[in-house]
């Protein structure tokens, strides 16, 4: 079983940064894939990064393409969604998410196989 457990969420004005970690235990890190979704209240949970096992690989929605980078750290077992000039529409749930699935990345929600709680992102204009 594998679990993952986001931090580093919270309140930030327009423009700022933050820095959100996705831990992983239970299992190897290097054999997962990772993906970052999030959620605002009554929209569905929609793709924001996600990177490939060995970290070469990386793919980003349009919407925060340029801002977001997600990287990984494998030795640590530990994922991270470095969020830079963040606007209010940024605000939501985030999640990370593993995917055991052999190659690259993937964007589907329903692909991946293990999800953390989610972390709150507030952005203030």
């Amino acid at each position: 079983q594998v679990q993952l457990v986001e931090s580093g969420g919270g309140l930030v004005q327009a423009g700022g940064s933050l820095r959100l970690s996705c831990a992983v235990s239970g299992r190897t890190f290097s054999g997962y894939a990772m993906g970052w979704f999030r959620q605002t209240p009554g929209k569905e949970r929609e793709f924001v990064a996600a990177i490939s096992r060995g970290g070469v690989s990386r793919g980003y929605a349009d919407s925060v393409k340029g801002r977001f980078t997600i990287s990984r750290d494998n030795a640590k077992n530990t994922g991270f969604l470095q969020m830079n000039s963040l606007k209010p529409e940024d605000t939501a749930v985030y999640y990370c998410a593993a995917d055991r699935r052999p190659g690259g990345y993937r964007v589907d929600e329903s692909e991946y196989d293990y999800w953390g709680q989610g972390t709150q992102v507030t952005v203030s204009s």
